[in-house]
């Protein structure tokens, strides 16, 4: 009998895949390589981006006029960018599959660049919530569409290295953010953070550019002359616009250019000489675009304005944000100290519940639907929603928790170092992706998945019995004291096991819808995600709290347990410490209940798509 040949265990082939789409060129391979690298590092940005304001958060506070006491106030910034990320991703994805992944991905680079600006300008708290959510506008699109470029350019049995690429990379943000951030402000602002995006985006952008062969196709069926009418009018547009936002000494001090910056109604910037001429040019820029006569070929397709609002379906799209953006805000302007959703979240999660009534009676009616939900009828579609709503709540326990626990028990003085705990977990889940990507095109999309998130939720149950002092015991190996312990390792696998069900689950959404959804289907699994970790962590937080609250009832005063020393009784706060511990031992048996449920949603529901090839364990095992 013949054996069967071998394959790698890294098919570097399966990166360079032809696209299943038959017009591509003899250049597709290579041009969807480079797309995926140029959405790929976009994706890093806008990852990097998001959580690259946790340290730089207390300077932008200070310079907006908030002190730390004011946190409360400054929580529009967080829940502006959450905002931002989420209520658009689902009418995204679908204009990307109705118009094209390249003017998307464009469209999202330019909101996340002008976003930038805004942030980096800003002198008042709203301006920051503005340009905050702005760059969540932008930067959340450029994940659903970078999945749905994947399943445009690989078949299904090819696309999961690809995916666990993408995965990777949006991890890998989480752990380069932070520290981007950290040694930017150490030499400069939290600006700079914000004015380095603008030049990264315009080289991203830029790398966008079509292949040859598709610059030739598009090229035979165009005619007349380049607009430079256009390009002078948004040029100068922009330039204004800049100039404005910047308000360079140089200018603004000026006698007489200073004036340009003299707010002609009451005190805001936005009514300054300069800005209303940068609106001037753009509205100029619009209607030339709009009114180009014939041979010029514009910049911009607005004329096809339109068209475009009737195809994707804007009436749902706004209901799903408005239900998206209440949930979102409802949750996470909670105090987690006091409360599992904010003070405002009757009235929000009313009008959100209102909203999806109305959105599912619209969808019902339209023959072009925003969500088709006939086609996530299949598990595989709803199976990755679901088990991405799970795991999402799981991992958000981790992202909080973990660094709590740090603080409360091994590094009470020191924010940075209890964060820094959280790298073995963070570091391990860009592996996790890669390697899931390479076991789910040998094994099912379901065993991948389930076991990345058994493994995640079993390590859980190992947080949930660690003690105060777990985290500064070390492994000993014949004497030699080892610079890590048990508790590395657990957290290490906990985030491994994260990483190998990402790939399994985009692959079994996107190879369970057809084409023509793929980018509306990859954003529901993205929105999926990060409803549940807001909600997870609102509902594990209250869990834990309850513990917390219990088991302080039962801690004497310090003046009863150190009547000689009460401002300093270490009796207290052994006590007070256990009382911390049994609660994060709570939230983390929670968090490894909804991975195991996960677990069990993914091991059910996720299916490999239908003629997606198999290769057996035994061949994987002997290397075939």
């Amino acid at each position: 009998m013949a054996r069967p040949s071998r394959s790698p265990l890294l098919p570097i082939e399966a990166l360079t895949e032809g696209p299943a789409t038959p017009e591509a060129g003899a250049d597709a391979a290579r041009g969807g390589v480079r797309r995926l690298a140029v959405a790929g590092a976009a994706v890093l940005l806008a990852a990097a981006d998001t959580y690259v304001v946790v340290l730089a958060l207390p300077s932008i506070m200070r310079d907006v006029g908030l002190s730390l006491d004011q946190l409360q106030q400054a929580a529009p910034i967080v829940s502006g960018f959450l905002c931002g990320y989420v209520v658009v991703l689902p009418l995204l994805g679908r204009l990307s599959d109705l118009y094209g992944r390249r003017p998307v991905l464009l469209g999202c680079l330019a909101v996340f660049a002008l976003g930038s600006a805004v942030t980096a300008s800003a002198h008042t708290l709203g301006a920051v919530v503005v340009g905050r959510t702005l760059q969540g506008l932008g930067g959340g699109g450029l994940v659903p569409v970078t999945l749905a470029l994947v399943a445009d350019t690989w078949p299904p049995q090819r696309r999961g290295v690809p995916l666990g690429v993408v995965g990777a990379v949006q991890e890998l943000g989480s752990v380069i953010g932070p520290l981007y951030g950290a040694a930017i402000v150490a030499v400069s602002s939290w600006r700079t953070i914000f004015w380095v995006n603008l030049p990264v985006a315009m080289v991203l952008a830029a790398g966008f550019r079509p292949a040859a062969g598709e610059t030739a196709r598009r090229s035979s069926g165009r005619t007349g002359r380049a607009d430079l009418a256009g390009g002078v009018l948004l040029a100068a547009a922009a330039a204004a616009a800049l100039l404005a936002l910047l308000q360079p000494d140089a200018l603004a001090t000026s006698d007489s250019f200073g004036q340009l910056y003299s707010p002609l109604l009451g005190s805001s910037a936005l009514t300054t000489p300069l800005a209303l001429a940068a609106a001037g040019l753009l509205a100029a820029f619009v209607a030339w675009e709009l009114a180009a006569p014939w041979g010029v070929r514009p910049l911009l397709p607005l004329r096809r304005t339109p068209a475009l609002l009737r195809a994707a379906d804007w009436p749902g799209a706004l209901l799903l944000g408005a239900v998206l953006g209440c949930v979102i805000v409802a949750f996470a302007g909670a105090d987690p100290s006091r409360q599992v959703v904010g003070d405002s979240a009757p009235a929000l999660l009313a009008v959100a519940a209102a909203a999806a009534v109305l959105f599912l009676l619209l969808e019902r009616r339209r023959d072009d639907p925003l969500v088709p939900f006939a086609a996530l009828r299949h598990p595989a579609a709803y199976g990755a929603l679901l088990v991405n709503l799970c795991a999402g709540a799981a991992l958000m326990a981790a992202l909080v928790d973990v660094p709590l626990f740090a603080r409360a028990t091994r590094f009470p003085d020191s924010q940075v170092q209890a964060a820094l705990v959280l790298v073995r977990f963070l570091a391990a889940v860009p592996v996790g992706a890669v390697l899931g990507g390479l076991v789910c095109e040998r094994l099912s999309h379901r065993v991948t998945a389930g076991f990345g998130m058994l493994l995640s939720a079993g390590m859980f149950l190992l947080l949930g019995g660690w003690t105060a002092g777990t985290l500064g015991e070390h492994a000993v190996l014949l004497g030699w004291h080892a610079p890590l312990g048990g508790a590395d390792l657990e957290l290490a696998l906990c985030g491994l096991g994260f990483g190998l069900a990402i790939a399994p689950v985009n692959a079994a959404v996107l190879g369970a819808v057809r084409g023509s959804l793929h980018g509306l289907a990859s954003a529901l699994v993205v929105v999926a995600r990060m409803v549940g970790m807001l909600v997870g962590l609102a509902a594990l937080t209250a869990v834990g709290l309850r513990r917390f609250y219990a088991a302080s009832a039962h801690i004497p005063s310090p003046v009863r347990l150190c009547p000689h020393t009460p401002a300093h009784c270490p009796a207290y706060d052994r006590l007070a410490t256990a009382a911390v511990v049994d609660e994060l031992h709570a939230v983390f048996f929670g968090a490894g209940l909804c991975a195991a449920a996960a677990a069990v949603l993914a091991l059910v529901l996720l299916q490999r798509p239908a003629g997606g090839e198999r290769v057996s364990l035994g061949e994987v095992l002997a290397g075939g």
